[in-house]
C-alpha cells in the first residue's frame, strides 16, 4: 500500500537544492564571461538557465501543493485507529474527516494520498482482513463474523469476499483448515506429538490485520 511520504518525491532535498543553486551559478557566470565575446552563446546560456529556473519553480510549487493537501502523521494515525476500533459499525467519510479535523470536501483526496485507496475501499479491505482472522481463530459462524466486522449480513460478506479473493468465505475457511490440519499431522513436535498450531499458508490468507 502507498503512504503519505510516497507522494513527496517531488519535494527537493537539501542536496538537490544545493546542486541546483550551484548549476545556476555556473550558468550565469558562463553567460557573463561570454557576453562580451559571443553574444549568441551568452544568450543561449541565459535561456538554458531561465528554462531550468522555471522548471524548478514548477517542481517546488507542485511539491508544496502536495504537502498542503496531504494528511499529517498524527491525522493518519488517528484515522487508522478510529477505523480499527469501529469496524463493527457503520463508518462514514464525514466521521473520518472529523477525526482528522479536515473538511469533508478535501478529505477523500487526502485520504487516498496517504493510504493509496479511497476510504470506502480501505474500510472494506480492513473488514475482510478481520473476517479472515476471525474465521481462523474462532468457531463463530459466518453470520456472526459478518455482523461483528460491520457487514450487513452473511451474503454481504460472501459477495465482497468472493470478489476480493476469488472464492467464498466458507470454501476459504474449509481449505485453510484442511491445509493447516495436514501440516500439523506432517510436522511432529519435538515430543513426537502433532503440533497444535500452524502459521496460515501464505497463498490462502490476505495480509494480516495490523
Amino acid at each position: 500500500m502507498m503512504t503519505a511520504s510516497d507522494h513527496f518525491d517531488d519535494a527537493p532535498s537539501q542536496i538537490e537544492s544545493q546542486q541546483f543553486v550551484s548549476d545556476m551559478f555556473v550558468l550565469i557566470e558562463t553567460a557573463k564571461r561570454e557576453l562580451d565575446r559571443d553574444g549568441e552563446a551568452a544568450s543561449a546560456t541565459l535561456t538554458t538557465a531561465s528554462s531550468l529556473l522555471r522548471l524548478e519553480i514548477k517542481r517546488r510549487s507542485r511539491a508544496e501543493g502536495t504537502r498542503r493537501g496531504a494528511l499529517a502523521a498524527w491525522q493518519i494515525a488517528r484515522v487508522r485507529a478510529f477505523i480499527h476500533e469501529n469496524l463493527h459499525g457503520t463508518i462514514h467519510v464525514k466521521d473520518l474527516s472529523a477525526v482528522a479535523q479536515r473538511s469533508k470536501a478535501h478529505f477523500a483526496r487526502s485520504f487516498k494520498q496517504a493510504f493509496g485507496e479511497a476510504p470506502h475501499a480501505y474500510v472494506v479491505r480492513r473488514r475482510l482482513e478481520r473476517a479472515c482472522h476471525l474465521m481462523i481463530t474462532s468457531s463463530a459462524s459466518l453470520r456472526e463474523i459478518a455482523l461483528s466486522v460491520g457487514f450487513s449480513d452473511q451474503a454481504h460478506l460472501s459477495r465482497l469476499f468472493s470478489r476480493a479473493f476469488g472464492q467464498g468465505p466458507s470454501e476459504w475457511r474449509l481449505a485453510y483448515r484442511d491445509d493447516a490440519g495436514i501440516a500439523r499431522r506432517r510436522e511432529p513436535s519435538r515430543h513426537g506429538y502433532p503440533q497444535n498450531t500452524k502459521s496460515p499458508p501464505s497463498d490462502k490468507i490476505p495480509p494480516r490485520e495490523a
